[in-house]
């Protein structure tokens, strides 16, 4: 019999789990120990907790599989909070691995003592178990891997305490079976077939597993047969598209021009995903985005069977042999003129190569990344699903990880990159194929937008300062020199696009630091809510053209 730690890795690989992101601390020192006598389990050291738990959410979101985190106590839990509720919201499974006290010492209140149990829960709500014995050990932890690959996949929590770690007479654990989820019911995919074959306008709005290839498929076909409209949720976990694939529109973050594309179903389907809501609560205006009298149907609940149910659908309206609109391999031509975001974006377009991994937390600067790469060769993108930022740079960590042999491109806001940055360190540790672009437009621009939305009256100097990172601006080329990652800056078009193009066809990480203005400023920043305001009292077609003018 071996101890607790190496009695646990080694179920950690027997279930497939070979990848751990770690930042242990004392009580792991049993479980960093026992990581010698796997081979098969790859760990990755990172300097932040935050930077363990995003990269863990991008592994599995690429991996199809879940990874370990290593975190110690409920203070290095806490650090590690914002991605996991990231992951929690995409429905990515995370293993989820806390260290804790002895058991036995927990009564003297030490001073890192804490309730990781309270600490876990918010973002781990359908597993949070601690280890009360070394012979228990694995039983838990085959336990908590079911647990978080699901459906639906979450987040589980395991707490270990040190002296279940080191004790003796732990046993492995064999690969538990998880059993397949059902498809849809007969009856509700009759009541979808009806209400798309009833001459009312429809929608299927997609989310999670219908974003991935052979759904989307399947899915074009049904919208073929019955001239239903495709969306995708405003933040997708991961979403595969690009030349070949069909082109789904997705719904807009301001919840105004979301309404636009809403506007006038009869019918709206739901696949793998909760029906639309705003982001936020803005004074006077509604959550709930679903236009009044619109029927929801949800076709397959988080818990079902996606492909299945698809399956069940296409022959119920007849939509097998039907043939998809697909995108066209499209490039927009490299960007010229003055140097801003959107030719960022442009040249993406045009540069990026096949099978790329698009990490997006560009927020405001990435307005155009979409329209500028539909027709680009064929890629993922990833999203900030549960909209705490800081996600870009671990999550591409992660993607790396998990796809070795794909490019990866992070795109991030200058603010959100600053949370945590110690991402490029990992890169460089691990040799990773990661271009990191940062848009520094040295501000929160966000919420600038948002400050004129919410409606909070005069705003001073003093709250402007609180959204303003130019004093003393920010240096992304020293940062991430200083920790090993090949940096440049890029303060002309001509000078992004060399740079971009270098670091494309470079191996390892880069970072690419793009002074840009911010996307919406001066007149158009103070425009943009009444122009928003006025969306819902305009003629359709004006407000559908206004609303691709603003967020194509």
């Amino acid at each position: 019999m071996s101890n607790g730690a190496t009695a646990l890795v080694k179920t950690l690989v027997n279930a497939g789990i070979t990848t751990c992101f770690s930042n242990p601390g004392t009580s792991e020192m049993h479980f960093v120990a026992a990581l010698d006598s796997a081979p098969e389990m790859r760990a990755v050291l990172t300097l932040f907790e935050g930077v363990a738990t995003g990269a863990a959410d991008g592994y599995a979101r690429m991996a199809g599989k879940p990874a370990a985190t290593l975190l110690h106590l409920g203070c290095g839990l806490g650090n590690g909070l914002a991605n996991l509720h990231n992951a929690r919201k995409g429905k990515v499974p995370v293993l989820n691995i806390v260290g804790d006290h002895a058991t036995y010492h927990a009564q003297y209140d030490s001073q890192l003592q804490s309730d990781i149990e309270t600490v876990a829960r918010n973002v781990s709500p359908g597993f949070v178990r601690t280890s009360k014995s070394t012979a228990t050990l694995c039983r838990d932890a085959s336990a908590a891997i079911a647990a978080c690959i699901g459906p639906p996949g979450q987040v589980a929590t395991m707490i270990l305490p040190a002296d279940v770690s080191w004790g003796e007479g732990g046993v492995p654990a064999p690969a538990s079976h998880i059993a397949a989820p059902p498809p849809a019911d007969d009856a509700t995919v009759s009541a979808v077939a009806a209400a798309l074959q009833g001459g009312g306008k429809t929608a299927i709005l997609l989310g999670g597993r219908a974003l991935r290839a052979p759904a989307l498929m399947a899915l074009a076909r049904i919208a073929a047969q019955t001239g239903a409209k495709l969306f995708s949720e405003v933040f997708p976990t991961r979403l595969e598209r690009g030349a070949g694939l069909p082109p789904i529109e997705r719904l807009a973050y301001l919840a105004e021009l979301a309404s636009v594309q809403l506007t006038g179903l009869d019918n709206l389907v739901l696949v793998d995903v909760k029906a639309p809501v705003a982001f936020f609560a803005y004074p006077g205006k509604k959550s709930y985005l679903v236009p009044e009298g619109c029927l929801v149907l949800e076709l397959a609940t988080f818990k079902q069977d996606v492909m299945g149910s698809l399956d069940k659908l296409a022959k119920a309206v007849g939509a097998e042999k039907a043939t998809p609109a697909l995108q066209v391999l499209k490039r927009p031509g490299l960007p010229r003129g003055k140097f801003t975001a959107d030719k960022v974006c442009k040249a993406l377009g045009q540069l990026m190569p096949e099978n790329a991994i698009v990490v997006d937390e560009a927020i405001t600067s990435g307005v155009m990344l979409a329209m500028y790469t539909a027709g680009a060769p064929r890629h993922d993108v990833l999203t900030l699903t549960g909209g705490a930022i800081g996600q870009g740079l671990p999550c591409a960590v992660g993607a790396a990880i998990a796809c070795p042999d794909r490019k990866i491109i992070a795109l991030e806001g200058d603010g959100s990159a600053m949370y945590t940055i110690q991402a490029l360190w990992t890169m460089a540790r691990e040799k990773l194929d990661v271009v990191n672009i940062i848009f520094s437009n040295r501000s929160y621009a966000v919420l600038n937008i948002e400050l004129q939305r919410v409606g909070a009256g005069h705003v001073g100097d003093k709250a402007k300062a609180q959204l303003d990172l130019s004093t003393p601006p920010l240096d992304f080329v020293q940062l991430g020199q200083g920790m090993g990652v090949s940096s440049q800056r890029a303060t002309t078009t001509a000078e992004f696009v060399a740079a971009l193009e270098h670091a494309l066809r470079t191996p390892g990480p880069h970072l690419i630091e793009a002074i840009v203005p911010p996307t919406l400023a001066g007149l158009k920043l103070r425009v943009l809510p009444h122009l928003l305001q006025s969306l819902a009292n305009l003629p359709q077609p004006i407000a559908r053209a206004l609303k691709r003018k603003i967020a194509p």
